[in-house]
């Protein structure tokens, strides 16, 4: 039995008419499955939590965005209970860029109903004022969470994804932000207790897949299956530079580059001299200077593509 969880207004609205695609074939090959839809903020996570509480095992397909995604992923009650199918409709789709996913929704489909490959993929966690947000993409404090939540409410982006350039919603927003944030200074401090400062801090990432951002491949080394999670941190940088160096973070290249530090982590704890904009997989969180970031014990099955 197939439990989809589908997001109707993602991809600006079409995603309840890309669910009846999907149901009509459903209905053809006779395939068991339930669906339920999202209605507001979270509530993907608050299904979740319901449908898993039981401890049986369970096959969830999201049908959306990353965002929906992340609700879903942080609502599982036991992680190596849920095999889990993803059909991307959002803007971004850095889950299944980072996977190596289809994003052609039939092709997604296709692979989820005939499985020929599972992937046992880590999974992240924020913690902050004693509260805990699961992530699958990435979690970061400053700029790149500052342009997350921009992302959220800008007309842009509905126009940009009606004309499937929705991967520029971020970059133009990015350009935008880039003339408003004001750096800061940081301290990261890894599992080891080794303990590193930043002057004039533009945003510090800590990344379990390669990109976020609409593709931004901040950290080309990360893999969602190490065991690790990688720390990227843009720091001593001028305006100017930040902005020569957005296009090429697209290939990774940014990496050769004096102001960023990269690293690998199993743990690490981040302070700011100011609150900043944070975020999980791209969904904002509440102003903070103070955040933890470390590893689920358990991982969660996820249907890819054959090596």
């Amino acid at each position: 039995m197939y439990t989809f969880i589908a997001n109707p207004n993602a991809r600006s609205g079409r995603g309840i008419l890309l669910w009846k695609q999907i149901e009509k074939i459903l209905l053809e090959k006779e395939i068991a499955y339930n669906v339920l839809f999202t209605k507001y903020q979270h509530h993907a996570t608050r299904l979740v939590h319901d449908l898993t509480s039981d401890g049986a095992p369970h096959t969830i397909v999201v049908l959306g965005g990353d965002g929906t995604l992340n609700e879903v992923i942080d609502g599982i009650r036991y992680l190596d209970k849920v095999t889990l199918g993803y059909i991307p409709l959002g803007s971004g789709n850095d889950f299944a860029r980072g996977l190596g996913l289809p994003t052609d929704i039939h092709s997604a489909l296709e692979q989820i109903l005939s499985p020929s490959h599972y992937t046992a993929m880590n999974v992240g966690v924020l913690d902050y004022e004693n509260k805990h947000r699961r992530f699958a993409v990435s979690t970061g404090i400053g700029f790149d969470a500052a342009v997350c939540h921009q992302v959220m409410v800008t007309p842009l982006k509905a126009f940009l994804n009606r004309l499937k350039l929705g991967k520029l919603t971020y970059l133009g927003v990015a350009l935008h932000k880039l003339l408003t944030l004001k750096p800061v200074t940081m301290t990261v401090t890894t599992e080891a207790g080794e303990t590193k400062t930043y002057h004039k801090v533009y945003f510090t990432a800590v990344m379990n897949l390669k990109y976020e951002g609409g593709g931004f491949n901040f950290c080309p080394a990360a893999s969602g299956t190490d065991d690790r999670l990688d720390i990227i941190t843009a720091s001593e940088l001028t305006r100017l530079k930040v902005l020569c160096l957005l296009p090429t973070a697209f290939k990774g290249w940014h990496t050769r580059f004096r102001g960023i530090t990269l690293d690998t982590c199993t743990e690490v704890t981040i302070t700011s001299d100011r609150a900043l904009p944070v975020h999980t997989d791209g969904e904002p969180v509440f102003l903070q200077s103070d955040i933890h970031v470390h590893l689920e014990k358990e991982k969660l099955r996820i249907i890819t593509p054959c090596k």
